[in-house]
């Protein structure tokens, strides 16, 4: 999280530092991704099949809002922990160890996901709080007193994410709309954190000015969790085909569910993704665009990715039913707020008018909504229409940008 990025390059000094600075990264040839945490991005591999199967199972208002909240916490604890690593060096065996212990209380967090506001919610908070106060507290221990700025902003953290625990925590205990309530405020004080900047009375608040951190890294980072989301829906995609092989239109829903895989990753990947590396790299205040277009904003590209994976798994299965009314929501919402998502993230780190194709795109989808909430249309048919928006505003934008690609080729930017 942005408390992380606090600047430390003023007293970076090898020599003279404790030993214990020696966990944190050189900055010397810019943060790299190490093996260490694409292994840790394994767990939340598990952890968006659990939030996917979980909302597909229960498409109701009730579930659809508990999935929302369950995916809130993953992502969050996830891209709290991006942060850390732009810091702490993985190469360095504590700090491995650190990742290892995350993940395994990762992997015990999303084997609670589908039942954590039943029986499991004491597992799942505690696997929470403990990856997020855990990992906080060792960043505090291995910045020391180096670094005063990063230790009494790690040291606001702590404040925070020990109130939230205290929440998480009883929530779990707790049983019902308590459960609900407990979390959801925990939630709302964490998130609200970095907006705020975690002010606490005698220790102040931070500064994005502040926030200096390695953009390329948790650019890259964010990139590969839109992956990870993206291979879960080509898993469900892939599973659900080979059960419905007898099915006469599983064959055309398959192609519709893959094509729509390939349009969204063509639409954040083809110049999206490089273009707001570029830009996070070269930004005077990076740590501000990291809090916005990559802790905030991503959660809009990730969460549409996850719905259109069920929305798949539906046409798949039910291609020859009507669309009801949560199904129609599905299969244009995951859509939508995967444009959504996109727009403004590249608004945001382009410093540029919302992308056109995109405004198009969301426009035909809402017409699509009041289309289908007047003559309903069976799954297939509406999952074909989804599949058609995404195809054309992935077109539209490569055919709109083709003189930036080739400008940026030519400058060696790409």
């Amino acid at each position: 999280m942005p408390e992380i990025a606090l600047s430390i390059h003023a007293s970076a000094n090898p020599v003279s530092l404790p030993a214990r600075r020696s966990l944190l990264r050189s900055r010397a040839a810019g943060a790299h991704v190490t093996n260490i945490e694409l292994f840790f991005d394994l767990v939340f591999v598990y952890a968006v099949t659990q939030l996917s199967h979980t909302l597909l199972h229960g498409l109701n208002l009730v579930s659809a809002s508990q999935v929302l909240l369950l995916f809130l916490a993953v992502w969050w604890v996830w891209v709290f922990t991006s942060w850390v690593t732009n810091w702490l060096d993985p190469e360095r065996p504590l700090v491995r160890l650190l990742l290892l212990m995350l993940t395994l209380a990762g992997l015990l967090l999303s084997i609670a996901l589908p039942d954590a506001f039943a029986g499991r919610g004491l597992l799942f908070a505690g696997a929470y709080v403990f990856m997020q106060v855990g990992r906080t507290l060792f960043m505090l221990w291995a910045l020391g007193d180096a670094a005063p700025a990063n230790t009494r902003n790690f040291q606001r953290i702590t404040v925070w994410l020990a109130t939230s625990g205290v929440l998480w925590l009883a929530g779990g205990w707790l049983d019902g709309q308590w459960r609900a309530w407990c979390w959801i405020v925990a939630l709302t004080l964490e998130y609200i954190g970095p907006a705020l900047a975690f002010p606490v009375p005698g220790l102040g608040r931070s500064s994005t000015a502040d926030w200096d951190i390695d953009g390329g890294h948790l650019a890259e980072r964010c990139s590969q969790f839109v992956i990870i989301a993206l291979g879960e829906s080509v898993l469900v995609t892939g599973s659900s085909f080979a059960d419905t092989l007898s099915q006469p239109q599983a064959l055309l829903a398959f192609v519709s569910a893959f094509v729509g895989s390939v349009a969204m990753w063509w639409i954040y990947f083809d110049l999206g993704a490089e273009r707001g590396s570029v830009a996070i790299r070269h930004a005077s205040d990076p740590g501000r665009t990291a809090r916005i277009a990559y802790t905030y904003l991503h959660l809009l590209i990730v969460a549409g990715i996850i719905v259109s994976a069920v929305a798949d798994e539906l046409t798949l299965h039910d291609a020859s039913q009507h669309a009801d009314a949560i199904g129609s929501a599905v299969l244009i919402g995951g859509p939508a707020l995967y444009l959504l998502g996109n727009a403004w993230f590249k608004k945001t780190v382009n410093s540029t008018n919302l992308p056109l194709s995109h405004l198009v795109g969301m426009g035909l989808l809402a017409a699509l909504a009041v289309a289908v909430a007047w003559k309903p249309l069976s799954v297939l048919a509406l999952g074909l229409a989804t599949t058609l928006v995404l195809a054309l505003v992935a077109l539209w934008e490569t055919i709109s940008l083709r003189h930036l690609r080739r400008k940026l080729q030519e400058s060696s930017v790409l």
